[in-house]
């Protein structure tokens, strides 16, 4: 195609750019509960159950985004919160969203920050399969509480196949270099890892970042 109508590319180009390739990444969705205990909010906190994937580890309610049953991420936040601790959604009112934040291993997350309509704790009803247990802090530790800092580094070594499962070297880092030096630096990616420490239990990574990302927005309106 020589001749390109440059005004109608124009009309067709997105308003509201979203995320290329979104479609090719696990696409999740989770849900911020806060929780109004003891005279200030605390944010409610899931610890996954030790015989799942990342058992043990501390979470926000949610999972992957499905198609089939969910119109969109608040959908599948809500519809996750309701599994995982019993919390109906009549007793969850959706405040607003986050941006969509991008995690390493093609993983995409959309949060939900609610309130949850409850008196206590004892409101929910854990599925025990995915959910050890739920434990709340109070927004005010994280306020008052820094995170520490880590910096993760990770080496990739890519490799290129075609249709029919031959490897090809597409790219210089993957062929004999004079500077095998600038190879390896090519291959490392860093990133940072955020980690708060409360409760007897470590809040890091994606939770972490959350937690941090809203903390943020809390303060700025002091």
């Amino acid at each position: 195609m020589k001749n390109i109508d440059i005004e109608k590319l124009k009309t067709i180009l997105p308003k509201y750019p979203g995320i290329l390739g979104k479609n090719e990444y696990f696409n999740s969705a989770v849900l911020i509960p806060i929780v109004f205990l003891n005279g200030e909010n605390h944010f409610l906190f899931e610890k996954r159950s030790e015989n799942i994937k990342q058992g043990g580890e501390i979470c926000f309610p949610g999972g992957e985004f499905d198609f089939s049953v969910d119109n969109n991420f608040e959908d599948t936040a809500i519809r996750e919160t309701e599994e995982e601790i019993g919390i109906s959604r009549d007793k969850i009112d959706v405040l607003g969203k986050l941006d969509t934040l991008i995690g390493p291993r093609e993983l995409t997350v959309d949060s939900v920050v609610a309130r949850l309509k409850i008196a206590s704790l004892t409101e929910c009803f854990i599925d025990k399969k995915e959910v050890d247990k739920v434990f709340t802090v109070p927004i005010s530790f994280f306020t008052d509480t820094p995170p520490e800092i880590f910096t993760v580094i990770s080496e990739q070594n890519h490799k290129f196949f075609n249709s029919d499962g031959t490897e090809e070297n597409l790219i210089p880092s993957n062929k004999k270099s004079l500077n095998e030096h600038i190879d390896k630096s090519y291959r490392k990616s860093k990133r940072t890892v955020l980690v708060y420490k409360t409760n007897g239990e470590v809040i890091w990574g994606i939770t972490a970042r959350l937690v941090n990302e809203i903390v943020n927005k809390i303060k700025s309106m002091e």
